[in-house]
């Protein structure tokens, strides 16, 4: 029986071809398997290749083969005169069970085979590198981001789909839509945010962070450099009150997320402007917070406040043009005694450009052009220093806006500062006219604000 069955592997085409086709694959995905095995790094695109490519020509080789072997039967039926009729198996027959055994055992090897792709296609489709390189135009803005960011190695699926099989089933579902979406290029620029279907974070986020065990208060000192000649330096200290501390009272910052305080709010799409707030406190008493505009009637982002509402680019974040010069200048990338260069920085920053490759050459040839012009000998004395300068203005650039994607500067709003907090504070009033405090001093202590040499630093690191 074993021996009929291979002579008809070979004997019609389609069956020849699926032959073909399923051993030629499976050759081709064991030896990579291996390869991969024993520490090949091949990228996102040989993951697809190996683990989804590879295994869907498997199984298409597969049905090829049974498919050719009814064809060539019914043919041979037709040609006999004699009806076609399904095999007969005669266990007792010692060819029959020896060529049951060959089936069973070709069946259970190419159900291991296909398990072991399925599981590592499902690896790879919730790796890093495959959630940002495939889909390289329309994903580089926030993989960029990722990969400057503390969760930098934290892996995509572990915050956007989180544990359990419920999201799971539904992140594929979704993604479906978004491969169909950048296959016919019927995604928007820029990407809108928020993501309304995200999981809950507290879902997410507490795998990791622990709300009630904050570290207290955090020192946070940043300078700024003025746009003069001598891009003067000025230190802003703040004392976080970050709060949480197991064992005390809840205070400070992350008091919004204390588990006997429920915080729902009424918002517009984009969760920018806020136009109800409900709270009901540890004793069960409810406050309702309005603002001075009505919600629209088609307004129906109603959710519970959780991490994400304060922290919404947790690791996605952006820079201003501003904060990334007195980052890049506080840590010695950009030479701060190079006269002017916070302010040619913001200037050749806040050009427009078609892409990062006009930007890095012309932000060399301006801040190369600027200095050789207005400050000649200095080009020569400190070229190596222009050219670092101009080499991080492009990097600034290049990794906070993208033009093909029209990511620009400040497309992308961060609420963990100010401008989040106002969204409610000194904005939404009761009924009878009592607001939600706009006191900073409840989240944060400001020890020296734009000072040129604070006391307070002396004090704390004499």
């Amino acid at each position: 029986m074993a021996r009929h069955f291979f002579a008809a592997l070979v004997r019609n085409t389609i069956s020849l071809i699926g032959t073909a086709l399923a051993v030629a694959t499976l050759t081709l995905f064991i030896t990579l398997f291996v390869v991969q095995s024993l520490g090949l790094e091949g990228g996102a695109y040989l993951g697809i290749f190996t683990f989804i490519l590879l295994p869907l020509l498997f199984v298409t080789g597969l049905i090829l083969i049974p498919i050719g072997i009814h064809r060539e039967n019914k043919r041979l039926a037709a040609h006999t005169g004699d009806g076609a009729h399904f095999p007969v198996f005669d266990l007792n027959s010692e060819k029959t069970r020896k060529g049951l055994i060959i089936f069973v055992a070709l069946t259970l090897f190419n159900i291991v085979v296909l398990a072991a792709a399925t599981f590592e296609a499902v690896e790879v489709m919730d790796s890093t590198p495959f959630c940002g390189t495939v889909c390289h135009t329309v994903m580089q803005p926030e993989y960029t981001a990722h990969q400057r960011s503390p969760h930098a190695r934290v892996d995509c699926a572990d915050c956007h789909i989180g544990p359990g099989a419920e999201w799971f089933v539904k992140a594929k579902i979704s993604g479906s839509w978004q491969l169909v979406a950048v296959a016919l290029n019927l995604y928007p620029t820029p990407i809108p945010t928020p993501i309304h279907n995200l999981r809950p974070a507290r879902e997410t986020c507490e795998q990791c962070h622990w709300p009630t065990n904050h570290v207290g208060d955090l020192l946070r000192v940043k300078s700024v450099y003025q746009p003069d000649e001598a891009n003067s330096e000025y230190k802003t200290a703040v004392l976080l009150k970050v709060g949480g501390i197991a064992g005390r009272e809840y205070s400070g910052i992350h008091w919004h997320v204390r588990q006997d305080v429920q915080i729902n709010y009424l918002s517009d799409e984009s969760r920018e402007k806020i136009y109800e707030l409900e709270m009901t406190a540890p004793d069960g008493t409810v406050t309702v917070y309005k603002g001075s505009e009505e919600a629209p009637e088609d307004a129906n982002h109603r959710r519970a406040m959780d991490c994400v509402d304060c922290h919404n680019r947790p690791t996605h974040r952006y820079q201003l043009p501003g904060d990334g010069i007195d980052k890049a200048m506080s840590t010695g990338l950009i030479d701060k005694t190079l006269p002017f260069i916070k302010r040619e920085g913001l200037r050749v920053l806040q050009t427009s450009y078609d892409s990062h490759e006009q930007a890095r050459a012309q932000i060399q040839q301006d801040i190369t052009d600027f200095y050789r012009e207005q400050y000649p000998g200095i080009d020569d004395d400190k070229s190596a220093e222009i050219n670092a300068a101009a080499a991080e203005l492009g990097d600034i650039y290049s990794v906070n806006v993208f033009p093909a994607m029209k990511v620009d500067w400040g497309t992308y709003p961060d609420h963990s500062g100010h401008d989040g907090c106002f969204r409610c504070h000194g904005r939404l009033k009761t009924a009878e006219g009592k607001g939600i405090p706009r006191n900073c001093g409840f989240c944060h202590t400001v020890l020296a604000w734009e000072e040129q040499d604070p006391e307070i630093l002396k004090t704390i690191n004499p």
